[in-house]
């Protein structure tokens, strides 16, 4: 069981071999001396944390493609960590990877680093969708990959996303019904949000980007949360679908108000009072670490009201929904005291359930549920 006593870690790695249409991470293309300047950097910051963290129960390298590292690059990332915080032995330890950066070696050599999960991007198995996103791989090459992974890793996840330019409501039945097949242990599915500094935003602001319907993406969306169920992966979060106990724990932890700790540019933090973030410019980031300069700056000092707020919202969002007796323990307050009106409310309206000391969204709830989430900020 996850607690207040462990953390999470976040390494972000914001190099692609290129940049999609509707991506506005932090990312960018570099040269091969940008990204040994970077991972010399990000050793150093990880090396030089000034204060002890909890034990880490889950590692996420995220981006970015970090698997367009060297997988020397990233065993001495991987080192750095390990002899410098506590590891908890059987911690969930993840990588993103594009299909298009990696074959049978490097995935083997992933494995004997010591990850021992993989979040595959695969996006859609439709080439002309894939060709519209602007991805590296086409649909046999993520077919290849994750049978290729198979043979190393028995925790993978697929990223699937509807309301694609293009995209049909056929489209999405294919993508899921093919992602299931495979046998992965989790797969994630996102809408598609058109980002401003993003290509997908300059097309669709000259009326060049031809988005599904609202209807039609609602349609994709109802056929994938009664799909997946029936294929054997649970609905656990509102983007988010898994075996029984392949559950990402990272995620998981972001959701249930862990403490987590990010290295790199633009990565966040947050030790359960303070939210930081690192400078994002790349450049920037290592130049201030070659001159041992903080990286970091406070971005928010989390009150006891907002702590409460995040708590509903985050918690929310998966499909357990929230923990009264957690809420109080955290809080030292009744959460019926401080959203009772919020919860009959919704409670009258059929969007929340609630049993015991467990408040959760019903499916209609779930339709709606940036509504719901809404009524627990407070003014």
């Amino acid at each position: 069981m996850l607690t207040d006593n462990y953390a999470l870690i976040y390494v972000h790695i914001p190099f692609c071999a290129a940049k999609c249409n509707y991506c506005a991470f932090n990312s960018k293309i570099s040269t091969a001396e940008e990204r040994e300047s970077y991972v010399d950097a990000l050793i150093t910051e990880i090396k030089s944390t000034p204060y002890p963290l909890p034990p880490t129960y889950s590692i996420y390298f995220g981006g970015g493609t970090p698997t367009i590292l060297t997988l020397n690059q990233l065993k001495k990332i991987f080192a750095a960590i390990q002899t410098t915080f506590n590891v908890e032995k059987n911690s969930e330890i993840t990588i993103e990877a594009n299909p298009g950066t990696v074959d049978k070696n490097f995935l083997r050599g992933l494995r004997e680093i010591g990850f021992n999960r993989l979040s595959l991007g695969v996006q859609s198995f439709n080439d002309e969708l894939l060709k519209i996103l602007g991805r590296i791989h086409n649909s046999t090459t993520a077919l290849e990959t994750v049978h290729t992974a198979k043979n190393f890793f028995d925790n993978i996840s697929v990223d699937l996303m509807y309301g694609l330019p293009n995209q049909t409501l056929d489209d999405v039945k294919v993508d899921v019904e093919t992602a299931a097949a495979l046998d992965v242990q989790h797969i994630s599915i996102y809408g598609l949000e058109v980002e401003p500094n993003t290509k997908f935003f300059q097309l669709n602001e000259v009326g060049r980007l031809n988005l599904p319907t609202e209807n039609i993406c609602a349609d994709m969306y109802e056929f994938i949360i009664a799909t997946l169920p029936k294929l054997g992966y649970n609905r656990y979060e509102v983007s988010n679908f898994a075996k029984v106990g392949r559950e990402s724990r990272h995620n998981s932890g972001y959701w249930t108000g862990a403490k987590y700790f990010g290295f790199g540019a633009g990565a966040h933090s947050y030790n359960g009072k303070i939210r930081t973030s690192n400078v994002a410019n790349v450049a920037d980031y290592v130049k201030n670490i070659r001159a041992g300069r903080d990286v970091s700056q406070v971005e928010e000092l989390v009150t006891k009201s907002a702590a409460m707020e995040e708590f509903c919202f985050l918690g929310l969002r998966m499909t357990a929904g929230i923990d009264a007796k957690i809420f109080y323990e955290r809080f030292g307050e009744n959460i019926f005291d401080v959203y009772g009106k919020v919860i009959e409310k919704n409670f009258k309206l059929g969007l929340l359930q609630v049993d015991g000391d467990k408040i959760f969204l019903t499916p209609r709830g779930f339709e709606v549920s940036n509504v719901v989430l809404a009524d627990f900020l407070f003014d």
